[in-house]
C-alpha cells in the first residue's frame, strides 16, 4: 500500500484520486455489442452467451422448476440467512414510504401536492462473475416490491452448463422477482434496454457489474432507460485513530480489496502508531484468503493517510467521497455531524461494511467514484417517481392570473399568456 504521511492540502486531489482506465475501445465494444442486439433480439443475446459465458442456450427464460429445484438445494443454514436479511431490507424499507404528500394550499384558491408513484417495469442485474451477488438480488428487489413495481425482471449470467447459480434463484423467489433470465454483461444491459422476444424492455435498469456493464448502463441512459447511478469499482475509505482496533481495520479494508484489481482502498489515522498496526495487520491477515492474488493487487492502488487531527482527517474524508466510509474510532457519534459526502457510513468498531452488504438492512447499491459527492445510493425512492398534482378554482384565477398572464409575456410566450388570459376574461378580470 501507497504510505503518506502529513500531506499538503495541494496534494489532496491526487490522494482521492481513482484508479484510471481508458475506456474509448470499451465503449467502442460496448456501443457494437448494444446495436446488435436492438436489431436481432434473441438471437444476439445467445450469440454473445456463447461468446462471453461459453454457453450456448435454447432459452434464455428461467424456468418455474429450475428456480424451485434451486431454493429446495441451498442449504438451510442459507436459507435463514437470505430470510433474515430480506427480513432487515425489508423493514428498513418500508419505513420510507412516503405515499401522498400534504395538500399545500400555495395562495387562495391553488391547491398543489405530491404522489408517489412506483415505476411499473423495473430490470435488476446481478452479476455472477468473480462472485455471485445473490445479495444484491435482495437488495434490489426487496424495494422494489415495496415500492409496487408491477413487472421486476432479472437478468444473470448462467455457467457453461447453462445454470443460474442457485443462491441467486432463491433470493429471487424470496424477495419476488417477476421474470429471470439467462444473460450477462452487455447484453443482459441491452436486453432490458431495448427489449427483445423474451425480455421485456424495463423503464429503468438497476444493479453494480464490470466495465462493459457499466458502460453499456451509461449508453443506453442517454435515449432508452432511466439507470439507477453512474458507478465504477466498489471502494471504502477508513478514518481510524488511537482508539481503533487494528485488527478490524485491517479487515474491513481487506473485505473491499477483494472485490476486484480496480477496486480501491484508503485509510486516514491521526495515529502513527496505528498506521504501522495496520500495515503489519494487513500483512498477516492477506495471506489466507482465497482471493489474496485479487486484493494484493487492489492494495497497489490503495492508500494510509496520516494527517494531523481528526478535522483534517474528516475534511479529507468527504473530498473523497467514499461509497463506503467506516468512522472506527471511540467519538463516531460527533464525528458523524461533520460527514458530508458517502454512499454509506458505519460508525463504531462493531459496524463492519461486511454488515451493511449484507443483513443490516441498509442498501449496499451505493455510488462510488466520487459520485457520492452528488448522488445517494438505492431507497425506496429510487422506485418510484414523485408526480406533482395542483387544483385551481375561480379564486386560484384571481390570486395568480395577473402575475402569470406577466411573466409569460415577458418571455414572449404568447399563448401561454392566453390560456390564463381567457379564463379571466371569463370571470370578468381586467387583464392590467
Amino acid at each position: 500500500m501507497n504510505i503518506i504521511k502529513y500531506p499538503a492540502h495541494s496534494d489532496w486531489s491526487s490522494i482521492v484520486e481513482r484508479p484510471h482506465m481508458d475506456l474509448s475501445k470499451l465503449n467502442a465494444t460496448v456501443s457494437d455489442v448494444l446495436q446488435d442486439i436492438k436489431e436481432n433480439g434473441d438471437e444476439a443475446i445467445k450469440k454473445y452467451e456463447e461468446k462471453f459465458d461459453h454457453v450456448k442456450l435454447s432459452s434464455l427464460e428461467v424456468s418455474e422448476e429450475e428456480i424451485n429445484e434451486a431454493f429446495d438445494s441451498i442449504s438451510s443454514d442459507l436459507k435463514a440467512s437470505l430470510e433474515q436479511a430480506h427480513h432487515n431490507i425489508a423493514v428498513f424499507h418500508e419505513a420510507q414510504k412516503f405515499g401522498e404528500g400534504q395538500h399545500i394550499e400555495t395562495c387562495k384558491g391553488v391547491t398543489c401536492w405530491q404522489k408517489s408513484i412506483a415505476i411499473e417495469k423495473v430490470g435488476l442485474y446481478i452479476p455472477g462473475g468473480t462472485a455471485p451477488l445473490f445479495s444484491t438480488v435482495l437488495m434490489l428487489a426487496t424495494p422494489a416490491k415495496i415500492a409496487g413495481c408491477k413487472e421486476i425482471v432479472l437478468c444473470t449470467p448462467p455457467n457453461k452448463e447453462g445454470k443460474v447459480n442457485p443462491a441467486i434463484l432463491a433470493a429471487a423467489k424470496i424477495a419476488g422477482v417477476s421474470k429471470i433470465y439467462k444473460a450477462g454483461g452487455v447484453q443482459a444491459i441491452g436486453a432490458m434496454a431495448y427489449g427483445t422476444e423474451t425480455v421485456p424492455k424495463v423503464y429503468k435498469i438497476f444493479g453494480p457489474g464490470n466495465q462493459f456493464v457499466m458502460a453499456a448502463k451509461q449508453q443506453v441512459s442517454i435515449h432508452d432507460v432511466a439507470i439507477d447511478m453512474p458507478a465504477g469499482p466498489s471502494e471504502v475509505c477508513v478514518y481510524a485513530d488511537e482508539t481503533s482496533n487494528p485488527v478490524y481495520v485491517a479487515a474491513d479494508l481487506l473485505s473491499q480489496a477483494e472485490h476486484g484489481i480496480d477496486s480501491q482502498v484508503i485509510m486516514i489515522t491521526t495515529s502513527k502508531q496505528l498506521l504501522d498496526d495496520v500495515r503489519r495487520e494487513i500483512d498477516k491477515q492477506l495471506q489466507p484468503l482465497p482471493r489474496r492474488e485479487l486484493a494484493a493487487k487492489t492494495l497497489e492502488n490503495s492508500k494510509l493517510v496520516l494527517v494531523k487531527d481528526s478535522d483534517e482527517a474528516m475534511a479529507l474524508c468527504n473530498l473523497y467521497a467514499p461509497e463506503h466510509l467506516i468512522i472506527a474510532t471511540a467519538d463516531y457519534e460527533r464525528l458523524a455531524d461533520k460527514v458530508v459526502n458517502a454512499g454509506s457510513v458505519f460508525l463504531g468498531q462493531w459496524a463492519c461494511e461486511s454488515a451493511g452488504d449484507y443483513a443490516s438492512g441498509t442498501n449496499h447499491t451505493l455510488p462510488t467514484h466520487q459520485y457520492a459527492l452528488a448522488y445517494n445510493g438505492v431507497n425506496l425512492d429510487s422506485y418510484n417517481r414523485k408526480v406533482t398534482f395542483q387544483h385551481l378554482n375561480e379564486d386560484g384565477i384571481r390570486s395568480i392570473g395577473k402575475t402569470v398572464v406577466c411573466m409569460a409575456e415577458n418571455e414572449q410566450l404568447e399563448a401561454h399568456a392566453n390560456a390564463m388570459r381567457l379564463r379571466m376574461d371569463s370571470l370578468g378580470m381586467k387583464n392590467k
